[in-house]
């Protein structure tokens, strides 16, 4: 009886409103209610600087760090700090084996000496504009796909007036609570941004794949960039004449001990949540999707890591696309092992009987369970065909470059196209072409393409698959059951594409001709598994899709419906859009008789050292320091040591890698950059008691900027509150 009230309970406050520490909360719309707690918790500012319009306020420190990352601005010269895992990209382009920054760092001892960030650019919000009546007037009558196209177009439309590239202002309108509200924001992008700095990658992927998603961690997850503007304060593109950006708010960096519950704020784009999930989700989730995401990427990751091993320069290639295949690879097989342990399925089930209950008799709401059994019954027969052609068929990067090919194919076989029209197409191919092979590593990629063509065999049912290309596969080859046949025909692929051959993709290019694009074994192969997908199974997920969006909307609002009064302290998912996150620095207890403490020290990472080890090895002269306990200004008295991390109760997700952790007086104490794997359902649901942000001290930043990079020109630039 009393298992049954605490689930009751749990489910109650898990769908209505934010528990404890949950809530990814939007600065524009800080209620009275969530404000007054933050400040009951240890915040020290007012709303007008926590987000202003008109005002600078902390918000104008915050950034969108390249494409999925969040970033801080730290000095009066638009100095950025983010995570070393979001410069990654950056800092391994710009590496040489015989200037190799991810393996030794970089710091720039003079602004001419940062490096250009090549495509890398920032954001910054200017505002949010609330266009929730423009978009429902336009969507008054419509459901299901036709109301998904009308609101796509209309959102295209408001982003548009609300946009100026010339000035380089960008708006994106962003659905919440499921398409009942709407939010535009509005953005400036800065186009020059330049690396100043990053440690060796032992020190910023210390513990590598063995430690990510976990605590205790001991890991110096940051890296360092600056955004320049034009002459004249405006933002441009890269050019020699540009100056460092005059910010209209930076964080000050402190150098205060941490104590168990001081107050932390998170600032950040968190990527997607989806808190609001059915019970059908889940169990899709669980049975379905997770399990063969990690199947898939398991074995990619496999194939990639063999070769790395094997050569510096391979390490080199590969380490950007093999960290974000592994990082999600990671999560999703710990968020399925959660959802199980603690019985979300029958916690988001034990809701919707009540919501049903509640529902009945009301015609808006009545079938919304019996529609959504429905229309998850009709495409989990093709789910796993989905996952197979994203993470598996174009896992392979040979056949995903292949896929693309097939604009090519179209202005070569159109007879719209014109002689200007298929030059382009080619040029566009060719330069593609010269991208993807400078991250292709053969070896890796053959095995990759061989396994996944078994995989697929093996586990998508054989009336899915394309017709006649196992018995001709079988024909050739051998038997279907044989590893060595899959093995003959990758080699078979690689050998004969003429993607891979210069002499051959140059003639090509110099006479362009469909037949011989559409004989290339490489594109054969992508355009018959793309093909056979796009054709007969992507309808049914474009129906699942827009039923499951118009779903998904009717039931946030009946919920807010059903409780009027807790509806008002309801927060919307995460949408890659600007949040705040407060909670506490807290030690916890992951099980019976275990206790984390709330930070890491120099003690741990020596205990963690091994020489030559791919992902637990340091620097020589990081062990040298530490031993003699060189830690200087950075020690903290309290643990007489160096902290490295630290964990607090914030809800954060993807996205928020990089994001400011700041104390009640607007000072920044670390950079948010993991979860701890107790708690990796949060996509989902939020866990009160076992939820950890894990950040990096920014003490131990700066004692590695400083002792271990010698770059006191960083030091001096920054503002330190002791």
């Amino acid at each position: 009886m009393r298992k049954l009230f605490l689930t009751i309970a749990l489910v109650f406050l898990m769908v209505f409103k934010s528990i404890a520490d949950e809530g990814m909360w939007l600065p524009l719309l800080l209620g009275q209610q969530v404000y007054d707690q933050m400040v009951k918790r240890g915040l020290k500012l007012t709303k007008e600087q926590l987000y202003s319009i008109n005002k600078a306020s902390i918000k104008d420190a915050i950034i969108i760090f390249g494409g999925g990352c969040t970033g801080s601005i730290v000095s009066s010269e638009g100095l950025i700090f983010t995570n070393h895992h979001c410069g990654y990209d950056v800092i391994a382009s710009a590496s040489t084996l015989e200037h190799n920054y991810l393996k030794d760092g970089f710091y720039a001892s003079n602004k001419g000496e940062e490096i250009p960030g090549g495509n890398l650019s920032v954001q910054f919000l200017l505002r949010i504009q609330d266009v929730t009546n423009e978009v429902m007037d336009s969507l008054k009558g419509l459901s299901g796909t036709e109301r998904v196209q009308r609101q796509n177009e209309v959102l295209a439309v408001i982003n548009k007036r609300m946009s100026d590239p010339g000035q380089f202002i960008e708006t994106r309108v962003s659905a919440l609570f499921k398409g009942n509200q709407f939010l535009a924001f509005v953005y400036q992008r800065y186009n020059d941004v330049r690396l100043v700095g990053a440690p060796p990658e032992s020190v910023g992927k210390f513990g590598g794949d063995t430690d990510n998603w976990e605590w205790p961690r001991h890991t110096g997850d940051y890296s360092i960039f600056r955004v320049y503007m034009s002459p004249d304060g405006k933002p441009a593109r890269y050019s020699d004449k540009n100056i460092p950006l005059k910010p209209k708010w930076f964080l000050p960096v402190s150098m205060k001990s941490l104590k168990d519950g001081d107050y932390a704020m998170i600032y950040g784009y968190p990527g997607g949540t989806n808190r609001y999930e059915t019970s059908f989700g889940i169990k899709q989730k669980i049975d379905i999707d997770n399990p063969t995401l990690v199947k898939l990427r398991d074995m990619r990751l496999k194939y990639m890591f063999a070769e790395m091993k094997k050569d510096p320069a391979v390490k080199l290639q590969l380490s950007p696309s093999y960290s974000s295949i592994a990082n999600y690879w990671k999560f999703f097989d710990g968020e399925s092992k959660q959802l199980i342990k603690y019985d979300v399925y029958d916690q988001k089930k034990y809701f919707e009987e009540k919501f049903i209950a509640w529902a009945k008799g009301k015609p808006e709401y009545e079938n919304i369970f019996p529609d959504w059994e429905k229309i998850y019954a009709a495409w989990r027969p093709y789910s796993m065909h989905r996952m197979y052609m994203n993470e598996g068929i174009l896992g392979s990067p040979l056949i995903a470059f292949a896929a693309s090919l097939r604009q090519l194919e179209i202005a070569l076989v159109s007879t719209r196209s014109n002689a200007g029209d298929v030059k382009k197409a080619v040029e566009s191919a060719s330069e593609m072409r010269d991208e993807f092979l400078k991250e292709e590593n053969k070896p890796s990629d053959q095995n990759i393409l061989g396994t996944v063509t078994m995989m697929y065999y093996n586990d998508i049912p054989k009336d899915q698959q394309p017709i006649g290309f196992y018995s001709t596969l079988k024909n050739q080859y051998g038997a279907l059951d044989d590893e060595s046949t899959y093995k003959k025909f990758a080699a078979d692929v690689f050998s004969k594409t003429m993607i891979l051959d210069d002499a051959r993709w140059k003639a090509f290019a110099a006479n362009p001709d469909a037949n011989k694009l559409q004989d290339d074994p490489a594109y054969k192969f992508a355009n018959t598994f793309y093909t056979n997908y796009l054709d007969k199974y992507a309808p049914y997920f474009r129906q699942f899709n827009a039923g499951n969006a118009e779903l998904g909307r009717l039931y946030l609002k009946g919920i807010m419906e059903m409780d009027p009064a807790k509806a008002k302290k309801m927060y919307p998912d995460a949408t890659f859009t600007m949040r705040v996150s407060y909670g506490n620095v807290k030690s916890y207890n992951p099980r019976d008789a275990v206790h984390y403490d709330y930070v890491t020290t120099s003690r741990g990472v020596l205990e963690k050292y091994i020489p030559g080890d791919y992902e637990f090895d340091l620097p020589e002269k990081q062990i040298e320091l530490f031993k003699k306990r060189d830690f200087g200004p950075y020690i903290d008295k309290q643990r007489n040591d160096l902290v490295i991390d630290f964990i607090t109760t914030n809800d954060i997700t993807g996205g928020n890698s990089g994001s400011p952790v700041i104390n009640g007086n607007g000072e920044l104490i670390g950079l948010a950059f993991d979860g701890n794997y107790e708690a990796l359902s949060h996509k989902i649901a939020f866990d009160k008691d076992l939820n950890r942000t894990i950040c990096v001290d920014i003490r131990y930043v700066l004692w590695c900027i400083d002792k271990l990079g010698g770059a006191t020109n960083i030091i001096k630039e920054l503002k330190l509150a002791k």
